[in-house]
């Protein structure tokens, strides 16, 4: 049996590992679903592939498990590699994503798991708080108004809380970007025993979104 965390690579799920294993729970297994959509209303679809390396340096078991991506056929792609792999204990990093959270709570149910989510309705500015303080974060992915491509590859710091708190201000974005307006990346944390040191990368604008993308990255010391 496994304890597991759904695992993106992004701020709010490596938080939520950090935050378990403060918790007194151990964790030997991340699971990171690769959505082939670049819609799927469930996980993360940039840089997915480096939580490899996030893995790596955490010291974690870490599988990928595909999917499609398809609202509400994707969830049966998570139940299956829960059941797959034995896991009795999910956690994840939601924060306030009723449909997200409903239906993880939902497989869990019918899995039998025990599903823990540490960031359930933190408050937007105290998560950020810490991400800016004692992680490396970088802003990955950008979709709702407001946004421009100079966000994107920037680190979650006190200056960027001021901009998403103005943008909370002016049109009502959610800070912790759990409405799908953006999405990020861990280069460090606390608990990773190297940092990841992206070598080379670029953004790609259309319209009225953007992602930056990692084309390569090594594990160096901290």
């Amino acid at each position: 049996m496994a304890n597991a965390v759904l695992f993106s690579g992004g701020k709010d799920s490596t938080l939520a590992y950090h935050k378990a294993l403060a918790h007194g729970i151990p964790i030997d297994l991340l699971i990171t679903m690769v959505s082939t959509s670049k819609e799927s209303y469930m996980f993360h679809y940039p840089n997915v592939k480096f939580t490899e390396m996030q893995a790596e340096a955490l010291g974690v078991r870490h599988i990928f498990a595909d999917t499609e991506g398809k609202k509400e056929e994707e969830l049966k792609d998570l139940a299956k590699v829960l059941k797959d792999n034995n896991v009795e204990f999910l956690v994840t990093g939601a924060t306030y994503s009723k449909y997200q959270g409903d239906r993880v709570n939902h497989i869990a149910a019918e899995l039998n798991i025990d599903h823990f989510a540490p960031l359930w309705h933190i408050d937007p500015e105290e998560e950020l708080e810490e991400i800016s303080k004692r992680f490396n974060a970088i802003i990955t992915s950008v979709s709702a108004e407001g946004f421009d491509e100079t966000f994107l590859g920037r680190r979650i710091d006190d200056d960027m809380i001021a901009k998403l708190r103005e943008l909370n201000k002016k049109y009502g974005i959610n800070m912790l970007f759990e409405g799908g307006e953006a999405e990020s990346f861990v280069l460090d944390a606390p608990l990773f025993r190297k940092r990841i040191e992206i070598k080379r990368a670029h953004s790609e604008w259309m319209k009225d979104r953007g992602m930056y993308i990692i084309k390569s990255a090594k594990l160096v010391d901290k």
